[in-house]
């Protein structure tokens, strides 16, 4: 196996860059989903007040759903692999995974965009449908689609990868190697 390419994020564009993207995506896609859902409503609803507390519960707790979305597809395909917990930043609950072997380019890419999926379509489809929380809903839907525009850098990586290649995690956590089978 040789390595055709090697993707640290952090060390690419640095990590307050990403978080300040991160961050404005957040914003942005809040924006854009409030206004549109507000509209397919056709009224504004009063808000609830009772659902700050399992707004704020859930919000620390989306790293967490977040990345245990990213695990939940290798499970599936039965991958074996070592999921650690950890704390980021000592106060969000996070799972790492670490595959036994190599994984495809395309099970590595149904990983990545599994927590888009999994968790913005039904937030979008439960803040029109609980018109008393959808502000929460949305708020949460806009983190997760924050969180994952890193998922979706490494998407923009891995599609120039050849069809062929293996991911591997890089041992540090931060990253990750594509590699091409040696000729």
């Amino acid at each position: 196996m040789n390595c055709w390419k090697s993707i640290n994020l952090a060390k690419d564009f640095g990590r307050n860059r990403l978080f300040l993207m991160s961050s404005l995506i957040t914003l942005f896609s809040f924006i854009l989903l409030y206004v549109v859902i507000t509209m397919a409503q056709g009224s504004t609803a009063e808000v609830s007040e009772i659902g700050i507390l399992p707004f704020f519960l859930f919000l620390m707790l989306l790293p967490m759903i977040h990345s245990s979305m990213h695990i939940l597809p290798l499970i599936l395909m039965n991958k074996r692999m070592k999921i650690v917990f950890k704390f980021k930043n000592r106060c969000f609950p996070v799972f790492y995974y670490y595959t036994k072997y190599h994984l495809t380019k395309k099970a590595y890419l149904l990983a990545t965009i599994a927590p888009t999926a999994l968790l913005t379509i039904p937030g979008v489809v439960a803040s029109y449908y609980f018109h008393s929380y959808s502000v929460y809903i949305l708020l949460l839907t806009s983190v997760n689609i924050g969180i994952a525009f890193i998922d979706l850098l490494y998407i923009c990586q891995l599609w120039k990868a050849p069809k062929c290649s293996l991911i591997e995690n890089n041992e540090d956590g931060n990253g990750l190697d594509i590699l091409i089978q040696g000729s």
